[in-house]
């Protein structure tokens, strides 16, 4: 296989235009299921798991100790984790996809809780069950295929937003999520619908510099910024950027 820099595109063809690092992390962001790769007794087990990413854009995964999986990953922390999008033509190869290589470890930072029941609102009814625990996965090694002939080694730090944009939405979460929501309520609605959603009752449950998780009840919608966000002040606007795209 051809090797390349961090970051770099192996492609058939030269396309300058393809934002590589923007795609991966709107699949990161957005994706709902994927598939863990644990080292179990000298040899690799695979399992689906339902992700949520945390602020900083490590993969957060609910698994119970009941899972040989999960017993696992205590004994060994190796992991991979591949997450797919859906293909755009009917050939299943033709689908974005993204595989992280690194470890993974317990976290039991309320913050990380809330974060992933926000993503995965269901999972309130066993998330405090004795057997269950989050994972936090730490991320050494990314490659995200967009399709045929478009492949790229990727520097997993670029997936994450910079540490100091991370911990200024961490500060403001709570407050910003209560505050948007409060404003733009007709705004968020029309996001939603625009989605192919039924319009009424849709809320922001998590933002992040990359975008923001609409629900309602047990259903959440990703909508991706059109860019990354530095400061969560600029939100509101890019809320506004968006929500006026839905009128045309």
């Amino acid at each position: 296989m051809q090797v390349a820099e961090p970051g770099t595109p192996i492609k058939a063809t030269r396309d300058d235009t393809w934002d590589v690092d923007r795609e991966a992390i709107a699949l990161l962001r957005g994706s709902r299921v994927g598939s863990l790769a644990v080292v179990e007794a000298g040899a690799p087990k695979l399992a689906l798991v339902t992700p949520a990413i945390a602020l900083d854009g490590a993969p957060l995964v609910l698994l119970s100790r009941l899972s040989a999986h999960t017993r696992a990953l205590d004994r060994d922390p190796a992991c991979a984790m591949m997450l797919t999008g859906a293909p755009s033509e009917a050939n299943p190869q033709t689908a974005p996809r993204l595989s992280l290589g690194g470890h993974a470890a317990r976290a039991d930072d309320p913050h990380l809780r809330a974060r992933y029941l926000a993503i995965h609102p269901y999972a309130a009814m066993y998330v405090d069950f004795a057997d269950f625990g989050l994972f936090r996965m730490t991320v050494t090694e990314a490659r995200y295929v967009g399709g045929f002939a478009r492949a790229a080694k990727l520097d997993p730090a670029r997936l994450a937003p910079p540490a100091a944009s991370a911990a200024e939405f961490a500060l403001v979460n709570d407050q910003l999520i209560a505050t948007l929501n409060e404003t733009n309520a007709d705004a968020l609605n029309r996001i939603a619908g625009a989605s192919g959603a039924e319009p009424g009752g849709w809320r922001i449950v998590a933002i992040d510099p990359d975008g923001l998780d609409l629900g309602r009840g047990e259903h959440v919608r990703r909508v991706d910024f059109d860019r990354p966000i530095g400061d969560p002040a600029e939100i509101v606007h890019e809320i506004g950027r968006i929500a006026a795209r839905t009128q045309g």
